[in-house]
């Protein structure tokens, strides 16, 4: 039996020729994972450079982190209250009124001395006047009344009151003025004979127009008031500073008492050319109203006056003082007065141009600061406290001179407001800022 035919070995293939090695299965094994592995390089690659571009891409285009304000309040300016001159001679009571929101709706009362009944002179001629004008108005400034026809009884007045050393004017027998240029005649030049004399054509006689007259004053609640004739000759016609503001108010109210009050000269048929007797007329503000003095130590003068406190809105004062030793003396002491109250409105410097409030800082180290674009003062009265309020931003531009905000103050019903600006230029970061600090960009 012949043995069967054993298969050709790996040195017969190679001898044959018969054998590929690119049929090798390690072979092919090999070239299938050098194929996986230039697929995860290039995955692996591609990745990368796609993650690095678009890290690149978001940093040079992420939005910036605000830069940091650092402010300091600015502290408000302090007040002092208005320091007022009142007279220091005798008494004086004073009203001002006109600017109700910054001194209220009932004004600023100023007192000086006590509030006892003093002589008030020719003053007596204000209540006289309000008294005639009470039983017989007229309808307004403009308005001449009824005609007064004087008598030789009134005539013979003029001698009267002339030999007592009291200020008169002429008054023809048979002479006629109109109600109004007669008060004008009792009031500008203080004629007492005219007082008199209207007194009794108001009401009939002396005693008649003295029972209206405390009448009129019981009724205006002045229990501080005693008058005993028309004229103020006597020392016994006395009130007192609180009774006299209350009746210069109320001559101040009426249109024909203040219109003749304000005048200072006027030429009427009988009296011929008259002239105030007060000098202060037209002198800082002043409008009126009367002028009185039985001598030396009894000057008064109940006064009107408006004033520019330079607020849009002028200032009322009314107000009256006794007992002056002079007339200059008391002129001067009013003037001074008024002076105190107009400078009762005063500027107050709030802050200067290019006054540092602040900072900006940024994360990529650049800074500038925060100024005051403008100096600011705001007008105010008195000691009026003043507050402070600032709103801040942050720049867009960062820009030299970029406004960011403002500072506004208040006092009362004013204020008064500056703008905020950059003081130096903020550049923005490099690119290799913005590529080294992601963190940052992130916040």
């Amino acid at each position: 039996m012949s043995e069967p035919d054993e298969p050709p070995g790996l040195s017969d293939l190679f001898e044959s020729g018969s054998y590929d090695e690119s049929d090798s299965p390690a072979r092919s094994r090999r070239r299938r994972r050098a194929r996986g592995a230039l697929i995860t390089v290039a995955v692996v690659l591609l990745v990368v450079t796609a993650s690095v571009v678009g890290y690149v891409v978001w940093a040079l285009n992420a939005p910036l982190p605000a830069p940091v304000a650092s402010t300091r309040e600015l502290a408000a300016p302090a007040t002092e209250a208005a320091a007022f001159a009142l007279p220091s001679q005798g008494a004086t009571a004073v009203s001002v009124t006109g600017a109700a929101d910054y001194l209220g709706a009932d004004g600023l009362h100023l007192v000086a001395g006590d509030d006892e009944p003093r002589s008030i002179a020719s003053i007596s001629k204000i209540i006289t006047a309000l008294v005639i004008l009470d039983a017989h108005p007229l309808a307004n400034a403009d308005d001449p009344g009824p005609t007064i026809t004087f008598s030789k009884a009134d005539h013979d007045l003029y001698d009267a009151y002339y030999v007592q050393d009291a200020a008169v004017a002429t008054m023809p027998t048979g002479s006629t003025l109109s109600l109004h240029d007669a008060l004008a005649a009792m009031l500008i030049p203080s004629a007492s004979n005219y007082a008199d004399a209207l007194a009794t054509w108001a009401y009939g006689s002396r005693d008649a127009f003295l029972s209206a007259t405390r009448d009129y004053l019981s009724r205006e609640g002045l229990t501080g008031t005693t008058i005993v004739e028309p004229t103020g000759i006597s020392a016994r016609n006395v009130s007192t500073p609180t009774d006299l503001l209350h009746l210069a108010q109320l001559a101040a109210a009426n249109p024909t008492i203040a219109r003749i009050g304000a005048t200072t000269d006027l030429t009427l048929p009988g009296p011929g050319h008259i002239t105030n007797t007060n000098m202060l007329l037209g002198q800082d503000g002043v409008t009126g109203l009367k002028t009185g003095n039985l001598g030396e130590g009894t000057f008064s003068l109940m006064f009107t006056a408006t004033l520019d406190g330079g607020i849009g809105t002028p200032l009322s004062v009314t107000g009256v003082t006794l007992s002056g030793q002079s007339r200059e003396s008391q002129d001067a002491a009013v003037l001074r007065l008024l002076d105190s109250i107009r400078g009762g409105f005063h500027d107050v410097r709030l802050v200067d141009e290019n006054t540092v409030v602040g900072s900006y800082t940024t994360v990529w180290g650049e800074s500038a600061q925060l100024v005051v674009a403008e100096s600011a003062t705001i007008r105010t009265w008195s000691n009026t406290p003043i507050t402070v309020s600032t709103t801040v931003g942050n720049p867009t531009q960062y820009r030299d001179g970029e406004s960011v905000g403002t500072i506004t103050w208040t006092a009362g019903p004013a204020t008064a407001t500056a703008d905020l600006r950059v003081r130096g230029t903020i550049a923005p970061p490099t690119d290799w800022w913005r590529l080294t600090h992601p963190a940052a960009l992130l916040g």
